[in-house]
């Protein structure tokens, strides 16, 4: 008999064999590509209590939340029987009687701008998607108890596929009558699982309807060209409350703009002064996506964000919740990001800058409108609240008559007219978020404050596109980042490891496909960071409460992300 080796430490097996490309998993890589504790403690925490408030809203426990979904499927049903519906409100829809008494008994009736086939549509998305996260526990719990049943694998095997779409790790189970059920590592490889699908399903499904070369991208690039802007990059603050500001709150293809989260809204003005350098570089050999001698400027955006409910403590925590602060050193930001490319081109490079407000509790926004010298005034302000009232018994051409009246009217200084064309645009998309919070939250989120799913390290993540979805923190190293991962551990300590479940840590690196090695390089990124993590935080690795999934996209092509690696490993049987 042929002599087995010692004892092996076998890696994480593939739970989605279709996406981790070089696993034991039936397909390949394409050509060129090389919870412990369940039981709740007796006195949650804040955060918590908001969650299953969310989370009793989304499954329709109370009547009117029956009442609500039940709306939202005739709306959806009579969407479905049409073309797909383009969530972006620059959309012109004819609503069907149907449509319009559905929207009546959701929400009493909508703004006269308001999209309400795109709220169904995005309301469908966000429960889909949030509920393959927060069906994870309910399910674990009725795992749990069945563990000491004579035949608990297959029970927990068909529950898991049936409830979950997946199955879990057979070594776990298989543990389970010598010892408790590992519920951690059960925990981050659902989470982890949920994550890898709604990464396949977003770029092979394109739910948002957005991505690059469909009608609603192409439609808003040609709008921004035609309002002078030939790039629209924007910086929302790092926070789960605000990772849904471009596709949601300001309804936006997310394939027309360039987003890079950052705690605070602090982005890195050296980093930011490249991508400029790249974009004008483009448009001087490629002409993309206008001409280098055409008039038009890259516009440069920071949302910061701010609490109407609870001003003091759920503001941003970068700026300890002064929203005054948050709005200054936005500005601040914006203002080193000018004068750096000034300063190294020349004067008067093509640079606008423009700041807004998120109220994290309804979603709408505020914007301190520029004037065409550059002025911006912290103290001033249109608020899309202010726009909803004044014009909502207008109609639809009345409406955005009077928007540009106040955006016009709101400016530092006297505005440049394209600015006003875009801001009364970003607005009015606004007015449809107001009523889907509304219609769909009661006017104004349970879960105020944090409830995200999981942390998202690195750079990427281009598929996440839902409120308090994913803390992100964006780096290359842990050291220059360890500022926002030390605030997304914390909020994590609160909601999972104060209930005795582990922090799951997705780590993202995106690379260029063209570039040779550039695949490999990616991944040797992710473990390098992942070894910092580990070592930064080893209390809670050690104790199994910190897992860490990591993975990797091409960025150069339409994709999801492929995970390479996971901290949930298992150990193989010895021989002498």
């Amino acid at each position: 008999m042929r002599r087995r080796t010692g004892n092996t430490e076998r890696a994480l097996s593939p739970t989605a064999p279709r996406r981790r490309f070089g696993s034991n998993g039936d397909a390949q890589a394409p050509a060129g590509q090389t919870p412990a504790e369940l039981n709740p403690a007796s006195s949650l925490s804040k955060v918590l209590r908001q969650r299953e408030l969310a989370s009793r809203a989304r499954t329709g426990n109370s009547r009117s939340s029956r009442k609500a979904s039940a709306a939202a499927n005739a709306v959806q049903a009579v969407a479905s029987s049409a073309r797909r519906v383009r969530p972006v409100a620059t959309q012109v829809v004819i609503k069907p009687a149907s449509v319009r008494s559905a929207q009546r008994s959701v929400g009493g009736g909508l703004h006269p701008l308001s999209n309400g086939q795109a709220n169904a549509a995005l309301r469908a998305y966000e429960e889909r998607t949030l509920g393959a996260f927060d069906r994870v526990v309910p399910v674990l719990k009725r795992i749990s108890a069945l563990q000491h049943e004579p035949d608990f694998i297959a029970q927990a095997q068909r529950l898991a596929l049936a409830e979950l779409g997946h199955e879990l790790p057979q070594p776990v189970l298989e543990t389970a009558w010598t010892s408790q059920l590992d519920m951690r590592t059960l925990f981050a490889w659902c989470v982890f699982e949920a994550y890898e699908q709604t990464s396949l399903a977003f770029f092979n499904d394109d739910p948002l309807a957005a991505q690059a070369g469909s009608a609603d991208a192409e439609a808003f690039n040609a709008f921004l060209l035609e309002c002078g802007f030939h790039l629209l990059d924007i910086t929302p603050c790092a926070d789960g409350r605000l990772a849904h500001a471009i596709a949601y709150a300001l309804r936006l293809p997310f394939s027309s703009v360039r987003r890079r989260s950052h705690a605070g809204a602090m982005f890195d003005v050296e980093n930011t002064v490249d991508r400029w350098v790249k974009t004008e570089h483009r448009r001087y050999r490629e002409g993309l996506p206008n001409p280098a001698h055409d008039d038009t400027r890259y516009l440069k955006v920071v949302v910061y964000h701010f609490s109407s409910k609870d001003p003091c403590h759920e503001g941003c925590a970068a700026h300890g919740s002064d929203d005054k602060a948050a709005a200054a050193q936005g500005l601040q930001r914006l203002k080193d990001f000018q004068q750096a490319v000034e300063n190294s081109f020349c004067c008067g490079a093509s640079v606008d800058l423009l700041l807004v407000g998120m109220d994290t509790d309804t979603d709408a926004i505020r914007v301190h409108v520029p004037g065409r010298d550059g002025s911006t005034n912290l103290d001033s302000w249109l608020d899309a609240h202010d726009v909803y009232e004044a014009t909502r018994s207008l109609n639809a051409d009345q409406g955005r008559q009077r928007i540009e009246e106040m955006v016009h009217s709101a400016a530092a200084s006297t505005p440049d007219a394209g600015m006003v064309q875009l801001i009364a645009r970003l607005i009015e998309h606004n007015l449809s978020q107001i009523d889907y919070v509304r219609q769909y939250h009661g006017s104004s989120y349970s879960d105020f404050g944090h409830a995200e799913r999981f942390i998202g390290v690195g750079i990427g993540f281009k598929e996440v596109h839902l409120r308090n979805l994913t803390y992100f923190a964006y780096m290359d190293t842990v050291e220059e980042g360890a500022p926002d991962l030390d605030v997304g551990v914390k909020i994590f300590k609160g909601l999972n490891v104060s209930r005795g479940l582990p922090i799951p840590v997705v780590l993202r690196f995106d690379y260029h496909g063209a570039v040779p090695g550039a695949r490999e390089r990616a991944i040797t990124h992710c473990e390098r960071v992942k070894s910092a993590i580990e070592a930064r935080y080893s209390d809670l690795c050690a104790q199994g409460l910190l897992h860490t999934l990591l993975t990797v996209r091409d960025r150069d092509r339409h994709m999801p992300a492929e995970t390479v690696s996971s901290s949930i490993t298992f150990n193989t049987g010895g021989g002498h």
